[in-house]
């Protein structure tokens, strides 16, 4: 498999396979642990839209810091504050002065990370085995959380919060280190143009955000709602949904790496829509919930390849690619962010969680009309 053949993005999906230990294991629990807490559903979505709101008024800072630094230490530091977030967590007792500082540091590791993860991994991947990449990555991703959300619940119930959002912490903070190897990004303390080369990957971001609000996060919620507010019913459905994810990933990657680019673009967003749908209506039925959260894994396992594949090479053709992620992640931000707070006012205002699911729509067919366009108009898989 030619797209294993770049150690520097081996020693990336490395430490992204590790955190999604840690992100199995405690991060699948954040929104199920607020709620359990005491925080009511639209309080937990306000603050899941004001964690967003943070990472996007502090993307500013990002540029000189990384032009300082590189990205690579900056990356780092990312992953550290994020595993700070995790401990600070586990002390919410509800709608508290805990919540609110865990909402700061959340944001300020998530907006560091996010923004360096990206252009650190568009700058070392190679265009021509890009889809491969990604799905690698995936891949092994979705191997790593196949036990951790299993072994989360168990901590969770029987250890408590501070002992598995302690281990979560600390399994975030060891990602690091396949990292320390890894060559460092230089980055320009000026870019001309980098911002306008930004536009049609910061416009993808914002459809994709839109999808995640309604997809990802309300049904986060909703799935553990349905699921009785049981830590280890949910996390045994996390854990049947990586164990289908990972039979996916590689295969879907390296299928845009050969051409078919536009085929895995229809395939992606057919299923995406099909199982947003299920999603949607399998509230009050919680096998069928189940079975759409593992359905979710395909999703994923299609979707990203196919969105990812794109926004990667424009960002690696871009005057600086740490500058696109800084649009383009504030794009993502302004679309997720507003699906949480849209999601929060339909709880509050009495409509069911399911209506909330169903804004994702929007983010998927605008996604798959945006990446269509850009297959016809250029080669950019």
């Amino acid at each position: 498999m030619s797209f294993f053949g770049n150690s520097a993005i081996n020693r990336v999906n490395l430490h992204y396979a590790i955190q999604a230990i840690a992100a199995g294991a405690g991060g699948v629990f954040v929104l199920a642990f607020l709620l359990k807490a005491g925080v009511s559903v639209p309080v937990t979505l306000l603050a899941q839209a004001g964690m967003i709101a943070g990472r996007f008024v502090l993307r500013p800072i990002v540029p000189p810091l990384a032009a300082r630094f590189g990205l690579k230490p900056l990356l780092i530091a990312a992953i550290l504050l994020e595993a700070a977030a995790y401990p600070i967590l586990s002390f919410v007792k509800g709608p508290d002065l805990i919540l609110l500082i865990w909402c700061v540091v959340a944001a300020l590791g998530s907006v560091l990370y996010w923004t360096c993860y990206h252009a650190f991994f568009a700058s070392l991947g190679d265009a021509e085995h890009r889809g491969g990449q990604v799905g690698a990555r995936e891949a092994m991703a979705a191997v790593s959380g196949i036990l951790a959300p299993l072994i989360g619940g168990w901590v969770l119930v029987n250890g408590g919060p501070i002992i598995l959002f302690a281990a979560a912490g600390v399994l975030q903070a060891l990602s690091a280190l396949p990292l320390l190897g890894a060559p460092n990004i230089k980055v320009a303390s000026e870019a001309p143009g980098a911002y306008r080369a930004a536009r049609l990957g910061a416009t993808l971001m914002v459809t994709d955000g839109i999808f995640a609000g309604g997809y990802h996060y309300v049904w986060m919620i909703a799935l553990f709602v349905s699921l009785s507010e049981s830590y280890a019913a949910y996390g045994g459905a996390m854990a049947l949904a990586a164990a289908v994810g990972a039979i996916f990933s590689l295969v879907i990657g390296r299928h845009i790496d050969a051409g078919f680019g536009r085929r895995a673009l229809v395939v992606a967003t057919i299923v995406s829509v099909g199982v947003l749908l299920l999603r949607a209506t399998s509230l009050e039925t919680p096998w069928l919930a189940v079975t759409a959260n593992a359905l979710g894994a395909l999703v994923v396992a299609l979707w990203t390849p196919a969105l990812m594949t794109p926004v990667y090479n424009l960002s690696k053709a871009s005057p600086c690619p740490l500058r696109f992620h800084v649009a383009t992640e504030g794009g993502w931000d302004l679309g997720c962010g507003g699906v949480c707070l849209a999601a929060a006012g339909l709880m509050a205002a009495g409509l069911p969680l399911s209506t909330s699911i169903l804004l994702g729509l929007a983010g998927s067919l605008a996604s798959f009309t945006l990446i269509w366009r850009g297959y016809t108009a250029r080669s950019w898989a």
